[in-house]
């Protein structure tokens, strides 16, 4: 169960890592306040050259049609450094670090005197042989 969470959050992480640095462009296609094309990555289909065919009509096609495009930036920095921090959370973050290794420091072996031993074999199960039974 242990390894089921482990592997899902390391997945969860690496997905948002990989959403969190990638960039797209939006582009939208009005023909007055109607949007008649949307595309992502690519250039929106233009309504207005397919129903103005003549070169007489570039100043209605000016009028009525528009063009948005919309970027979504991804991040591009993901290593902070220690030296763009201010003097108090460096001093914090090196207290936490300390202490926090000073935990596992002075902590005793543990020995377990019987790691060496076989247990013993059992011949009878003696709660069906005196027949006791917890209820």
């Amino acid at each position: 169960m242990k390894k089921l969470f482990q592997k899902s959050g390391a997945l969860t992480m690496a997905f948002l890592v990989l959403f969190s640095t990638m960039s797209f462009t939006v582009n939208q296609h009005y023909c007055g306040k109607m949007l008649m094309g949307q595309s992502v990555f690519s250039e929106a289909e233009a309504c207005c050259s397919t129903m103005h065919s003549s070169d007489d009509n570039t100043a209605d096609k000016d009028r009525c049609c528009s063009d948005k495009k919309v970027v979504v930036e991804g991040q591009d920095d993901l290593k902070t450094s220690f030296h763009n921090f201010d003097f108090q959370q460096q001093f914090v973050f090196t207290a936490f670090f300390y202490s926090y290794l000073n935990l596992f420091e002075n902590l005793p072996e543990q020995v377990v005197p019987f790691k060496n031993y076989a247990p013993p074999i059992l011949v009878y199960d003696i709660q069906i042989l005196d027949e006791t039974f917890l209820i």
